[in-house]
């Protein structure tokens, strides 16, 4: 049973799944459903200050992390915002708390961008690359593109100065264009960049009936499964991440950070991942709904992995407690022999379970439908992650790995 954590993280979720776009593959939209008719998806006042507070009394901890997500955020507009961070002045005196923010990037006006800057916010803008990829499936409630307001709100962010990062989604199609993506995202001013891969299963005829267009978490992977027509191909991911890494070990290190290329090298140097995906266990960044519900992962928001209330239970308990703890041992308990015997399961540790649902060779269930794409990536990097970690090691740059590579 993991230890239970000195310190975790919320996805914060105060407008719900409600959103002012209907991506084509968004996995959050579904939740609305989950929720049952008259439903209000706003976070009120009692919730916020409970979970301003909570959060704040469970960190152990000198920082703290606030992380804003949806369903789109500025739906609630900037006086939920005020609200947050004056309580989080009351509560946290004596603490370094910081904000982040994940948004489409559509509402964005020079008042959010005063505010974010004033109040040292981390944007994250949630952008699919250039137009064409973009819009694919990124439309509004009307099925109308929405790269060009997506990029107004960019401009916001630029002209206030506002730190922020990129959430690139890689469906399908952006997958085989790994180049195109990461020159388009570079020439935006993204110094961060986040890729994810796009997975999501078919709905059962039942999940259907529930108002579900996405299928919910598998169990222990059946074999017998179909992803949907904008699921990323592992076979294209696999060389969409070796394609960009080339370009970036060569050109780009300490100068474009890439969080799964930061990520594999404190891997290679030993430290654990800073990312749940790749840890031996999981369970320690928790999803909060609108109402206070709390959920042991936002991939995993559905009435069997829900916790509790904040407002009937306190929210260090739920995410020490023995339920959540069983929920991230899982992720080691049923990894397949078949991962536990890859010479790259260091790095990997058979990635999120919510992707577990394909068999192995052997037939085993369980395995990631990413398999193919990590096992590629992981063996791909390893001789420069281990040049770089030896740099870092000997209290040098890791980008001087740029001078000792071999010629491409």
């Amino acid at each position: 049973m993991p230890t239970p954590p000195d310190q975790f993280h919320v996805m914060a979720k105060p407008s719900g799944a409600i959103c002012n776009l209907n991506c084509e593959y968004c996995f959050y939209l579904d939740k609305e459903s989950l929720f049952g008719r008259g439903a209000r998806f706003r976070m009120s006042d009692e919730v916020l200050e409970a979970y301003v507070r909570q959060h704040l009394e469970a960190q152990r901890g000198p920082e703290v992390l606030f992380a804003w997500q949806g369903g789109e955020p500025t739906l609630m507009g900037l006086d939920f915002f005020e609200k947050a961070v004056a309580l989080q002045r009351r509560y946290g005196t004596g603490r370094v708390i910081r904000n982040s923010f994940q948004t489409n990037g559509v509402l964005l006006d020079d008042d959010w961008g005063a505010f974010f800057k004033r109040e040292s916010f981390l944007v994250g803008l949630s952008i699919d690359g250039p137009k064409a990829l973009h819009d694919l499936y990124r439309v509004d409630k009307r099925g109308a593109p929405t790269f060009d307001r997506v990029y107004r709100g960019l401009e916001v962010l630029k002209r206030h100065g506002v730190d922020f990062n990129t959430l690139t989604v890689v469906h399908r199609e952006s997958a085989k264009q790994p180049l195109e993506v990461y020159q388009f995202l570079k020439e935006t001013g993204s110094g961060f960049m986040q890729f994810i891969p796009l997975v999501e299963r078919k709905p059962s005829a039942e999940s259907i009936l529930r108002g579900l267009d996405h299928a919910p978490p598998p169990g222990d992977g059946t074999g017998e499964v179909e992803v949907t027509e904008w699921s990323v191909d592992p076979d294209d991911y696999g060389s969409f991440l070796t394609t960009i890494f080339d370009e970036w070990v060569r050109h780009d290190v300490g100068k474009v950070f890439v969080q799964l290329f930061d990520v594999s090298l404190g891997i290679w140097l030993g430290n654990p991942s800073g990312l749940c995906l790749f840890r031996e266990t999981c369970g320690d960044a928790v999803a909060l709904e609108h109402d206070g519900s709390v959920f042991s992962c936002d991939h995993f928001a559905y009435p069997a992995y829900r916790l509790g209330n904040l407002l009937e239970e306190n929210l260090g308990d739920m995410v020490r407690g023995p339920r959540q703890r069983a929920f991230g041992a899982a992720k080691a308990d049923k990894l397949p022999a078949y991962c536990r015997s890859c010479e790259v399961r260091f790095a990997c540790n058979g990635e999120c379970p919510k992707n577990r649902f394909i068999r192995t060779p052997d037939g085993e269930p369980g395995l990631n439908y990413l398999c193919k794409a990590y096992k590629r990536f992981f063996h791909h990097v390893n001789p420069a992650m281990r040049g770089m970690a030896s740099l870092v090691q000997n209290q040098r740059s890791p980008a001087e790995i740029s001078d000792l590579l071999p010629d491409a």
